[in-house]
């Protein structure tokens, strides 16, 4: 069974190849070199099924596509969808400098965090959506060198290092993306993508 993933990252394409074919046996999951379609929904999952739709009508195949962020309670929410260009572009040191700024006064019991990863799945005959999140918080200055974006100012639940301090296959088998993912393949598992 073929599936779409609605973006042009080959590196997250072969990531999630390699996690989804091992987890799902005669799954092949394929790259889309379609348009990218604006994403101006509000919300991850709005912009998961705007790009999930997207490549969907475009190929004719059942297509997923992701949307995820960061989410700091004390700024109710934000980056949010704008996690990436929190700082006015795609610029991850911009990023993280204008983050540890907005809570430089904030107590450590209130810099309460979570990373979150919406997947959007679309199908000839429905819709579905999985939902990750590692809860943690943000630390008073960046530590470590793995990962990317965040990763070297999120603390993770239960964990005394950042992200990036821990080891990338630890970080992959915690992270709000392999909890999506989880929820993803198990539901690929049992009702197959003809379900939708």
């Amino acid at each position: 069974m073929k599936l779409v993933l609605a973006t042009h990252n080959k590196g997250k394409l072969e990531e999630l190849r390699a996690i989804l074919e091992a987890q799902v046996p005669g799954l092949e999951l394929v790259g889309y070199d379609g348009p990218e379609p604006s994403e101006d929904g509000l919300t991850f999952l709005e912009n998961a099924m705007i790009k999930a739709r997207a490549a969907f009508l475009h190929t004719g195949l059942p297509s997923i596509a992701d949307d995820s962020g960061l989410a700091v309670e004390v700024l109710g929410g934000s980056p949010g969808i704008f996690t990436a260009i929190w700082a006015g572009g795609r610029d991850n040191v911009a990023n993280r400098r204008l983050l540890l700024a907005q809570l430089k006064d904030i107590a450590p019991e209130h810099r309460a965090a979570a990373f979150i990863c919406t997947l959007a799945l679309v199908g000839p005959n429905g819709e579905a959506s999985f939902t990750g999140i590692w809860s943690g918080s943000i630390a008073t200055e960046e530590r470590g060198t793995n990962g990317h974006g965040y990763d070297p100012v999120f603390i993770p639940e239960g964990f005394g290092v950042t992200a990036a301090e821990l080891e990338p296959e630890l970080k992959n088998a915690y992270s709000h993306r392999a909890q999506a993912l989880a929820q993803l393949s198990g539901f690929l598992a049992t009702q197959g993508l003809e379900s939708l």
